[in-house]
């Protein structure tokens, strides 16, 4: 129901309602106060109200129901109509594509998929491929490259595409049977041994010193030596390091953590207007401006956002451990320690020194070419 609520100030306000009553005019609310009058009408007794003869002053104080909703419409035009170009550019730009990303080590790979994504249309400032002819140029390129190429995959976040790799390898055949014993890369102790080929002079838990044969190419009957062959297997050991670290007393650290998107602004006047559905606490951003005039106070802008975690903190030598622990870790795969040991802790100037003992399983394959032991033995001999 289309109805006003008014304010009525002036002299004889009670004649002024006297009138109403006597025109038959629907009151649904009357508030009567001591210097004016507060009236709720419908909208055709608001019409008959504006044509009265009266001295008294007629200010609509609200409206409600389509009314209401004109006249919002009517008052905020300009900004629904910013509202509904914006809207459009939005999903407009939305559906184009600004960048366009190869992830590959090897350049020849990458400008290669560069050509074949432009021959199928995947370029900047196209519009975005819907799933199915997505996955058509995934098969097509595939095919065309299939000598090359592996694996391919094409993902589109926000208005850009990532498209990840894998090379096809070629194998290659070892027709090297020169034989050779297994022999231990570092310090160790013996984890975990598998022997395809050769003869085991070690065992599970024994410790070996850098150059120790392990696996033998050598075989043996009793004292009598068979055959050499070409020892193959992989040994894993506990390697030991000490490594010391350097943390600040006063630590800031900013980790992006690899979350980004792409985000379409609008800036207005002195405010920026950013149509995202999730916000990140903390992120860098870079601005891109796709429409820019000095002239007109109206901009729009494509920033990326980049999220990031920011840590602020004192340290000293009673809470450095932990952060320790962190650092030294980084230098290895996290899942191959086996202990990590505080040994020392010393505050010099801003900074605490930790130094740290680390078991570390790690691959402690070697190889060693028996001919080469040989030629070695052969010389001393003469």
């Amino acid at each position: 129901m289309d109805r006003y609520k008014l304010k009525i100030t002036g002299h004889s306000l009670r004649y002024f309602l006297n009138n109403l009553i006597r025109d038959k005019i629907q009151l649904y609310y009357i508030e009567d106060n001591k210097d004016n009058l507060i009236i709720i009408i419908d909208k055709e007794d608001y019409q008959k109200i504006k044509k009265l003869k009266t001295t008294c002053k007629i200010k609509v104080l609200n409206r409600f129901g389509i009314e209401k909703l004109k006249y919002l419409i009517y008052k905020y035009r300009y900004l629904l109509l910013f509202f509904i170009v914006g809207l459009f550019l939005i999903i407009f730009l939305s559906n184009i594509i600004f960048e366009v990303e190869v992830v590959h080590t090897k350049k020849e790979i990458r400008e290669m998929l560069y050509k074949d994504l432009q021959t199928y249309g995947i370029e900047k400032y196209k519009f975005v491929k819907t799933y199915n002819e997505k996955e058509n140029i995934k098969k097509k390129i595939l095919n065309k490259e299939k000598d090359k190429l592996e694996w391919l995959e094409i993902d589109k976040i926000g208005t850009k595409y990532i498209i990840s790799v894998e090379e096809r390898k070629k194998k290659t055949i070892d027709n090297d049977n020169t034989p050779r014993d297994i022999v231990a890369k570092k310090d160790a102790m013996i984890l975990k041994l598998d022997a395809d080929n050769g003869e085991i002079i070690k065992k599970k838990y024994d410790y070996v010193k850098k150059g120790d044969i392990i696996i033998s190419g050598t075989i043996k009957n009793k004292e009598d030596e068979v055959s050499k062959i070409k020892a193959s297997g992989k040994v894993f050991g506990e390697v030991w390091y000490k490594v010391k670290v350097e943390i600040p007393v006063k630590y800031h650290e900013e980790i992006e953590t690899g979350r980004k998107k792409e985000v379409l602004s609008f800036k207005f006047l002195d405010r920026n207007i950013s149509f995202e559905t999730k916000h990140y606490k903390e992120y860098n951003e870079e601005n891109h401006y796709i429409i820019k005039n000095e002239l007109f106070p109206i901009g729009i802008s494509l920033t990326t956002k980049k999220e990031k975690i920011t840590t602020n903190k004192i340290y000293n030598i009673n809470n450095v451990d932990k952060k320790a622990k962190e650092l030294a870790s980084e230098k290895f795969n996290k899942k191959d320690i086996l202990l990590e040991k505080v040994l020392k802790k010393e505050l010099i100037d801003s900074k605490i020194i930790v130094e740290m003992f680390l078991k570390v399983k790690e691959d402690i394959t070697d190889y060693r070419k028996i001919t080469d032991l040989e030629l070695k033995k052969e010389e001393k001999d003469e």
